[in-house]
């Protein structure tokens, strides 16, 4: 899949940071992905333990409390949905190399309408 790719209409969020507002129709096929991706209980739980602070997936299995397994195919999906993204690695004590996870920082925004709303709803 392309991945979430940025609108046309792209503004500040209302935060204020440097990051982009990305915004999808509801009819299109990425904003299908992310409403998928995120209606399971474990991928909320998983995206929300992610804003409190970066982790690896092992750290996120027990923050969650569910098995690693789970985790790593709920962080695939949110990698997908370009909701979640690698910022830094980290080894274990039996020196395995461990990804950690954090938040997109773009800000995102499904809009319920046609595709051609959108580009006056930010306006």
């Amino acid at each position: 899949m392309s991945g979430l790719l940025p609108s046309e209409t792209e503004t500040r969020p209302p935060n204020g940071d440097d990051s982009t507002l990305r915004v999808l129709p509801l009819d299109d096929d990425d904003a299908a992905q992310l409403i998928n991706c995120l209606a399971s209980d474990t991928a909320r739980s998983t995206l929300a333990a992610l804003q409190e602070n970066p982790a690896t997936a092992s750290e996120l299995a027990d923050d969650v409390e569910t098995s690693l397994q789970n985790v790593r195919h709920h962080l695939d999906n949110l990698r997908d949905a370009e909701l979640v993204r690698v910022v830094d690695t980290r080894y274990s004590v039996k020196g395995r190399e461990m990804k950690v996870y954090a938040p997109a920082r773009d800000s995102l925004v499904v809009c319920v309408g046609d595709s051609a709303d959108i580009d006056h709803t930010f306006e």
